[in-house]
């Protein structure tokens, strides 16, 4: 199924499984699967739904924007509004994923091994203190000096989306950009823990803390049953949540404890499912199905036993994620209002001109600077084919913040002019980031498809 390249090979195995015996999966559950599943399409579908906040925001029809999202909703005795189920309930899910793709890069990845990640760790770093510096610069003794940690942030799912869209890329430059990007979000989810958190109380985090105790203990001993852990794992957030730790933490928390290694190796599987295999013709020859069907649930569980746990989670939220969760969190939080009057105001605020001077600015000029120290002090060494014009234009890629600026601006602003603004610069870094970066890339890749097409001419003709 080479046209399934996308799906991942677990969830296309299963569905090789099912055509052979269901209309449904043959019509309109592998259709589905392909599509979504082709590179950029969630990215499209995120902006779409920014387009359509800022569409309703700006209609005549602007009123229901606001009240839509500030509807109050009761379950088990939680009331939150709406705006607050998607952006502390269903984000944390979104960084769930988010902390079991960095620990997964950590222990399997490309920041496992120090040599390898030095260059996207020092890269992030500049593009986290320099933005946030220039932020800081510019609001100086200014009302909305709280937010300098909105330039901090890069997209990874817009940033992967723009550099797919450019033929010619090599390889190592999407391995260069998706580790800075999964460093800049430890840097994120740090900030927004340490100094995105106005209260604690200690009670709540003590319970928290032993709701976190007994999940890994339940690990410990090998309890496998998901539901147990999805109601331990929900006690853990609430609990987060009244501690005055923004929720989300607690699903970069929980991601963490997801096990990135499965506890049979495909080796170890070959060997077992050797032995079993054979038990299973030997029951069917005697007419035992009752050993036959005792040796199938052996086998059942050493197929599951061989896919890791993080990467199972991963098949089964990632989809929800990309096609619901960051679209709702566009809708809700996107809706920007413009008018003749906020435009002046908007030119004049500190908080736009400091957000967009530091995705637009910062951002390439702090992962330059700091990448090109790093290699000149030997700490770091360029990927191979990526040279500093192709660091430049991710640089200027990791510009574009949206998701995860956008949802620190809701956490460092309650005033909501101020949110406004930084909302609105948001969204204009993000697209010029996305644009200029698509155009240096993509000359950057023409020239360099010229220069290999040039030296192989030169060989062929001394040949």
């Amino acid at each position: 199924m080479t046209q399934n390249a996308g799906i991942p090979p677990r969830t296309a195995g299963a569905l090789e499984a099912r055509i052979r015996e269901s209309l449904v999966a043959r019509a309109l559950v592998l259709p589905v699967q392909q599509f979504i599943h082709i590179q950029g399409v969630s990215s499209i579908v995120l902006l779409l739904a920014a387009i359509a906040a800022l569409v309703w925001a700006n209609s005549p029809w602007r009123e229901s924007y606001h009240h839509v999202w500030d509807i109050q909703l009761t379950l088990s005795r939680l009331q939150l509004p709406v705006h607050a189920w998607i952006n502390d309930a269903l984000m944390a899910i979104f960084f769930f994923l988010v902390g079991m793709e960095i620990k997964h890069e950590i222990v399997h990845g490309e920041l496992s091994d120090i040599r390898r990640a030095s260059l996207p760790i020092v890269a992030a770093l500049g593009g986290m203190v320099v933005p946030a510096a220039l932020y800081a610069a510019i609001n100086f003794h200014q009302p909305g000096a709280h937010g300098w940690g909105i330039p901090m942030a890069t997209d990874i799912a817009f940033s992967l989306g723009v550099l797919a869209m450019v033929r010619g890329i090599p390889p190592e430059l999407k391995v260069f950009l998706l580790s800075l990007a999964i460093a800049d979000d430890i840097g994120a989810i740090a900030v927004i823990a340490i100094f995105y958190t106005e209260t604690l109380r200690i009670h709540a985090l003590v319970v928290g803390a032993l709701f976190l105790l007994v999940i890994y203990l339940v690990r410990r001993i090998g309890v496998q049953r998901p539901i147990l852990y999805a109601v331990l794992g929900l006690m853990f957030w609430v609990a987060i949540l009244r501690s005055g730790v923004h929720a989300t933490i607690a699903g970069v928390i929980l991601g963490f404890m997801v096990p990135t290694t499965p506890r049979l190796s495909f080796a170890e599987f070959e060997s077992i499912g050797t032995d079993v295999v054979k038990q299973y013709r030997e029951a069917l020859a005697a007419g035992d199905t009752a050993t036959a069907s005792r040796v199938l649930g052996v086998l059942e569980q050493v197929v599951v036993a061989t896919e890791a746990d993080s990467e199972r989670l991963t098949r089964k939220l990632n989809d929800w994620v990309s096609f619901l969760v960051l679209p709702l969190f566009a809708l809700a939080n996107a809706g920007v209002e413009f008018s003749s009057n906020g435009w002046g105001d908007l030119l004049r605020s500190h908080v736009a001109w400091g957000v967009l001077a530091g995705l637009i600015v910062g951002k390439p000029l702090g992962i330059v600077a700091f990448s090109v120290t790093a290699v000149k002090l030997g700490i770091a060494s360029l990927p191979n084919h990526v040279n500093w014009r192709l660091v430049s234009a991710v640089g200027m890629l990791a510009g574009i913040g949206f998701t995860v600026s956008i949802f620190i601006s809701s956490l460092a602003f309650t005033d909501d002019a101020l949110l406004m603004q930084a909302k609105a610069a948001v969204l204009g870094a993000s697209l010029i980031s996305g644009v200029v970066g698509f155009m240096v890339l993509r000359r950057a890749s023409a020239e360099e498809a010229q220069t290999i097409g040039a030296e192989a001419a030169g060989s062929a003709s001394n040949a």
